[in-house]
């Protein structure tokens, strides 16, 4: 492959990219903890955009519960969106020899 066409497709990748990367920030996922009880929304630019936080969650008595909820819920949302943002990403790249994860120093 001469030297022309590859920095052509690395441009074209790096373009690509930067415009996936712009969608997928407004792309949202959610997770639930706790059985619906608390919902996380997230955008796939790993910003936390909602909490809702059900009543019969709200225990004056066990604090600690409705913390670990909201900590697995966030934490649980953060990873659907690393997820789906790698998974996307990995599409652009996989016909191009790159390993998969691989982030382009651009």
């Amino acid at each position: 492959m001469n030297m022309m066409k590859m920095m052509k497709q690395a441009a074209d990748l790096q373009k690509n990219m930067k415009k996936k990367q712009k969608e997928l920030a407004k792309t949202e996922v959610e997770f639930t903890a706790g059985g619906g009880m608390v919902t996380v929304k997230a955008t796939c630019d790993m910003k936390i955009k909602s909490i809702k936080i059900s009543p019969d969650a709200v225990d004056p008595d066990d604090v600690e519960m409705l913390e670990d909820l909201v900590l697995a819920a966030v934490d649980g949302a953060l990873n659907t969106a690393q997820e789906t943002m790698s998974k996307e990403m990995g599409q652009l790249t996989s016909g191009m020899g790159l390993p998969a994860g691989m982030d382009m120093p651009f």
